[in-house]
């Protein structure tokens, strides 16, 4: 079994990581500023320190790792986009990505492969010009504020592959978990009874069960084939109305009120990032297919179903 050390491990996608890894008997290392006592964390798993600030990871860490998934990062929906916010997204990936490189040159290690995270906010919204299947990963990232920062993001970690590691950037879509994210938030209003459409809700969207993403990045730390960039996202593009409907539906059967949330008011509350909400964005899945990846949850009626009515 292997050691692999997650940045960015007690966010949403880190901790179920993190269960499935331990479930599948690997050894999990996960960098926090502030590491707990060994005694409060679960078998398998321990707690190292890193400080973006000072530029160090505790190099006894690093060198037991066979495998890096890099996750951190500020979230980007979590607070409205002001100018320090907006740095604090970006600086919070670029920086990271430059110390891990760093820290591949300086401390001695046998690690095989990095995975990194990356989104699909690289390509920006749909255009005229769009395959109907959606981006693939050869399109160029998107000249707005979240396209740069995937392309920093995604540049900055690329140095890696310099000293000996395998590099595989995943261009993460909407992730579907109970625990965070977008998806915790379309299911507020359902409770109270409303499906709340965003704008006209005509907008796709590029989703991912978070247990599929999981698997994603654990297919790459064992296929030895895989390299470059992937698009994260599962086969089955939906629109927002047909994704709240879908949810309405399994949480509440036929009592519920659809309503439409105006652009305009989405923009007042928001602010810029009311752009991210409402664009439309089709994202290809082929090049993860390829690799012969299985997803359990491929279409959005099956990632519902297991999200609402767990076995």
């Amino acid at each position: 079994m292997s050691t692999i050390l997650i940045t960015g491990g007690t966010g949403m996608v880190g901790t179920r990581l993190t269960e499935i890894l331990i479930e599948e008997g690997h050894e999990v290392i996960i960098l926090s500023r502030n590491p707990l006592s060994a005694n409060l964390l679960p078998k398998g798993v321990t707690h190292a320190k890193w400080d973006l600030d000072k530029k160090w990871i505790d190099p006894q860490a690093f060198a037991l790792a066979d495998h890096i998934v890099h996750l951190a990062g500020a979230g980007v929906a979590d607070k409205r986009w002001d100018k320090k916010r907006k740095e604090e997204i970006l600086n919070s990936r670029s920086e990271s990505g430059k110390l891990i490189v760093q820290t591949m040159q300086s401390v001695p290690n046998k690690i095989k492969s990095v995975i990194s995270a990356s989104g699909i906010g690289w390509y920006g919204a749909d255009t005229s010009s769009t395959p109907s299947t959606g981006f693939t990963e050869t399109a160029p990232a998107d000249a707005q504020f979240l396209g740069e920062t995937c392309r920093i993001w995604e540049q900055n970690i690329q140095g890696v592959s310099e000293f000996g590691a395998r590099l595989v950037v995943f261009r993460i879509g909407i992730v579907l978990s109970n625990t965070g994210g977008a998806f915790v938030e379309f299911k507020k209003p359902i409770k109270l009874g409303f499906a709340a459409i965003l704008g006209n809700g005509k907008q796709h969207i590029s989703w991912v069960h978070i247990d599929d993403l999981c698997g994603m990045f654990i297919k790459a730390m064992e296929d030895q084939t895989m390299h470059g960039v992937y698009n994260a996202v599962a086969p089955e593009i939906v629109t927002n109305k047909k994704l709240t409907i879908e949810l309405a539906k399994s949480m509440k059967g036929r009592f519920f009120i659809p309503i439409h949330v105006p652009a305009f008011l989405l923009r007042l509350v928001l602010g810029e990032m009311s752009i991210e909400i409402l664009k439309s964005t089709k994202v290809n899945s082929y090049k993860i297919q390829s690799t012969g990846f299985h997803y359990r949850y491929p279409t959005l009626s099956e990632a519902i179903h297991q999200l609402i009515h767990p076995l």
